[in-house]
């Protein structure tokens, strides 16, 4: 694995069962990273197929000289998407046409030149940012301000790179797949009533989520004294529990539950145009060694609140500029793995 640069600590990733062959990579809600592989040929075409259903986002990407410089050398082979997820949808129920929307929860995952694994990183969707052409503001406002070219110039700007492929995802992916794959188990860090689902209360420790459940934990900010920040870790800590279940042997060798979990997601899923099903099962197959473990999730580095609130009342999470530029040469130099 690459060295560690930024002085982020990981948290530990959900354990994995070896026998993969062949895995695909996205990320819902900020928020759900579905790597989905299976060893049968009928599953391969199957999750071709169905990916090619999914909704376009057109002209996703901001004027090339508006972009931060192409790196170049042996990290040029690294990718970074980015995930953009979404209470709602579009007027016309369009995922790919959110005017207006802010983006609830904003992840970009980094995969490595050599695809020994994946680092998800986070950013809070109050942090507090200068957005092109609109100075500082929420960087969930970015999306409402400019769409998805606006975004991803916004994100770009902080991680110091570009963004290779971008994706929008609605907040019940997390329920659809979490039912296809019959729940799943987290261990609650803190606990709260739901805002969500009046009456439920989700206490601390270990518990078994369904799919309505699972998306009322991965909404839920207002229970916290710390906000967002502590929706964010909720949302790493469901997310990895999704990976966890999906990356199971016997869910990647079973036609029907893979197809499950393909089924699921997709209507849930609108991406750039330059991304095609070919890239993505290329990319499954460069990581077919790639277990679990190897996924790290970690924050975008940031200093707290001062007191001051966004438009919608919520407290400003202060990016640390300090500690960022660190984090960009650790993204152009494709040392940001923190896995391993």
């Amino acid at each position: 694995m690459p060295a560690v640069t930024t002085e982020l600590p990981p948290t530990p990733a959900a354990a994995a069962r070896p026998g993969q062959t062949w895995r695909i990579v996205l990320a819902v809600n900020g928020v759900i990273a579905l790597v989905v592989a299976g060893m049968i040929t009928a599953v391969l075409w199957s999750v071709t197929s169905t990916f090619e259903s999914v909704e376009r986002i057109p002209f996703a990407f901001p004027p090339a000289a508006e972009r931060p410089a192409v790196v170049t050398g042996e990290a040029a082979a690294a990718q970074n998407f980015l995930l953009l997820g979404s209470d709602n949808r579009g007027e016309d129920g369009s995922l790919a046409n959110l005017a207006g929307q802010h983006s609830d929860t904003i992840v970009v995952v980094h995969i490595p030149a050599d695809r020994s694994g994946l680092s998800i990183m986070s950013i809070p969707r109050d942090s507090w940012v200068p957005v092109p052409g609109h100075g500082e503001t929420s960087i969930s406002s970015a999306l409402s301000l400019g769409g998805v070219p606006l975004a991803v110039q916004t994100v770009e700007s902080l991680i110091g790179v570009r963004v290779d492929h971008v994706a929008l995802v609605d907040f019940a992916g997390f329920e659809a797949v979490t039912d296809a794959l019959g729940g799943v188990s987290i261990d609650n860090p803190v606990a709260f009533d739901s805002y969500y689902l009046p009456g439920r209360t989700f206490a601390a420790g270990a518990q078994h989520l369904d799919g309505a459940e699972a998306l009322a934990f991965a909404r839920e900010r207002a229970a916290f004294a710390g906000g967002d920040m502590q929706r964010v870790q909720n949302q790493q800590l469901l997310i990895k529990a999704l990976l966890g279940g999906v990356l199971q042997a016997e869910t990647l060798t079973n036609p029907s539950t893979v197809g499950s979990v393909v089924g699921a997601v997709t209507p849930h899923l609108a991406i750039d145009e330059q991304l095609t099903s070919g890239d993505l099962v290329a990319l499954g197959v460069a990581m077919r060694e790639v277990r679990a473990e190897d996924v790290a999730f970690f924050t975008i580095p940031t200093a707290g609140t001062d007191g001051r609130t966004t438009d919608e009342g919520h407290p400003i999470v202060n990016i640390d500029w300090q500690r960022l530029p660190g984090l960009q040469e650790a993204f152009r130099s494709d040392t940001v793995t923190l896995a391993g």
